[in-house]
C-alpha cells in the first residue's frame, strides 16, 4: 500500500504540528515527496470517516506538506479522500504516517467523475500548476464551498524593493505562470477560495533538494560552494508551519478571496543557512568557498539549490489575518528535518558534486 506520504502537491489537503502523520507535509503527509508517488493498483482513494459527513478533497504533491494536513483536519471531524499525481509507489514515509491508495489525477476524465461522485465541500489543492488542471476540479463540484490553492512566492516580479507583499506585482513570464492562472481562474469563478504562496519550503522528506543539498556537504566533509558573495538573503519555512496556515484559512472568512504569502518569520544569508545546516546536524564549521557563477557552464546541471538573488516576502498580512506564528525558527526547524529524514539515512536524491569539484578545481589552480 502507498504511504500517505504526499507532501506540497497533493490535492486534497489538511495539516497541522497536531497531525497523527507526524513529520513535515502539507497537504496530505508529511512532505510532499514530489512527482513520482501515486496509485499502486486501483483507483479508488481510500478515504477515512470521523463523526460528520463533511467532506474535503486533497490533491498532492510541491515541498513538504501533504502529511501534517490530513491529521489535522481528521481532528475535524471530516471525511478525508487523498489524490496524487504519478504513478511510481510511495517508497518512502515518516514513523507514525498512515498507508493509504491514490488515483492519477492527471486522468480529468476520472477526476471529475470521481469528484462528482462524492461531492466535495472543500478542496486542497497542493498540486496544481496549470489552471487546466483545477477547471475539471470546479466543473465536477459547482456547490463547492471553499477552494484551497498552494501557489508559490516565485510570481512575484523581481525588484530591489523588498520583501515582496501579496500587492506586489507578479511576473507572467515567470515559471509560475501556471500558478498565476490559476489564481486568476479561481478569481473569475465565482468560488470561494483562497491561495497561499510559500516562499522556500523545508523539513523531512522534502522532495525539493533544499536543506538535503547541505548535509550531503556537510555528512562527506566537504566544503560548500556558494555563489557570489554568499551574503544573498532568503527566506525559507518549516512545512509543518505551512501545514498550520493551510489549516488556518479553513472556513475562515478572512481569508475569503485572499492571497497570502507564508514562510519563517526571519531571512537568512546564504552563508549563515549553511552554518544552521551545519549546527542542525552536529557537524563543524563548515569551509564556505564562494565562487563566481559567470565563470563556469555547469550546463543542464543545478550548481546551487536557491536562486543566486534575494528573495523574501513579508508574512505580516497572515500573521494579522490568520493569527499565523511560525512554530519553528530556522534551527528548530533544520534540526527537526535532520531527526526525522536525512539524519535517518534517508534523501531524495543521491549526492552528486560534479559542479563542486568544477569549482573546486578552479579555485586551487588560481591559487
Amino acid at each position: 500500500m502507498a504511504a500517505a506520504s504526499v507532501s506540497l502537491k497533493s490535492s486534497l489537503f489538511l495539516s497541522s504540528p497536531l497531525s497523527d502523520f507526524g513529520g513535515a507535509a502539507i497537504s496530505i503527509s508529511a512532505q510532499v515527496i514530489g512527482e513520482g508517488h501515486g496509485s499502486q493498483g486501483g483507483r479508488e482513494c481510500r478515504w477515512q470517516q470521523l463523526q460528520t459527513p463533511r467532506t474535503f478533497s486533497s490533491w498532492g504533491a510541491p515541498g513538504s506538506s501533504v502529511s501534517s494536513s490530513p491529521g489535522n483536519l481528521s481532528r475535524r471531524d471530516t471525511r478525508v479522500t487523498l489524490f496524487t499525481r504519478g504513478k511510481a509507489p510511495i517508497t518512502q514515509q515518516l514513523p507514525g504516517e498512515s498507508d493509504a491508495e491514490y488515483a492519477e489525477l492527471k486522468d480529468f476524465d476520472f477526476v471529475k467523475t470521481s469528484l462528482a461522485a462524492k461531492g466535495f465541500n472543500v478542496v486542497y489543492d497542493i498540486n496544481g500548476r496549470e489552471a487546466t488542471e483545477v477547471s475539471p476540479i470546479l466543473e465536477a463540484l459547482p456547490n463547492l464551498e471553499q477552494f484551497i490553492y498552494c501557489s508559490s512566492a516565485g510570481v512575484y516580479l523581481k525588484s530591489d524593493l523588498l520583501p515582496h507583499f501579496e500587492t506586489d506585482a507578479v511576473d507572467p513570464k515567470s515559471r509560475h505562470k501556471g500558478k498565476l492562472e490559476t489564481e486568476s481562474l479561481l478569481e473569475t469563478s465565482g468560488v470561494n477560495w483562497t491561495s497561499i504562496r510559500p516562499v522556500y519550503i523545508y523539513g523531512p522528506l522534502n522532495y525539493n533538494p533544499v536543506e538535503e543539498w547541505f548535509f550531503h556537504r556537510l555528512k562527506a566533509g566537504r566544503p560548500i560552494p556558494i555563489p557570489n558573495a554568499g551574503n544573498q538573503i532568503t527566506q525559507l519555512g518549516h512545512v509543518k508551519d505551512l501545514a498550520t496556515a493551510f489549516i488556518k484559512v479553513l472556513d475562515n472568512p478572512k481569508a475569503s478571496k485572499q492571497v497570502y504569502n507564508i514562510s519563517g518569520s526571519k531571512y537568512v544569508t546564504f552563508d549563515g543557512l549553511a552554518r544552521a545546516c551545519a549546527k542542525a546536524g552536529g557537524f563543524p564549521e563548515p569551509e564556505i568557498i564562494h565562487y563566481n557563477p559567470k565563470d563556469f557552464d555547469f550546463g543542464k546541471k543545478k550548481a546551487f539549490p536557491f536562486r543566486d538573488q534575494h528573495f523574501f516576502a513579508s508574512v505580516e498580512k497572515a500573521s494579522k489575518d490568520l493569527g499565523v506564528t511560525p512554530e519553528y525558527d530556522l534551527l528548530d526547524g533544520l534540526t527537526d528535518s535532520y531527526n526525522l529524514d536525512f539524519g535517518r539515512g534517508t534523501f531524495r536524491k543521491e549526492a552528486d558534486f560534479t559542479t563542486d569539484d568544477m569549482i573546486l578545481g578552479k579555485k586551487l589552480v588560481s591559487v
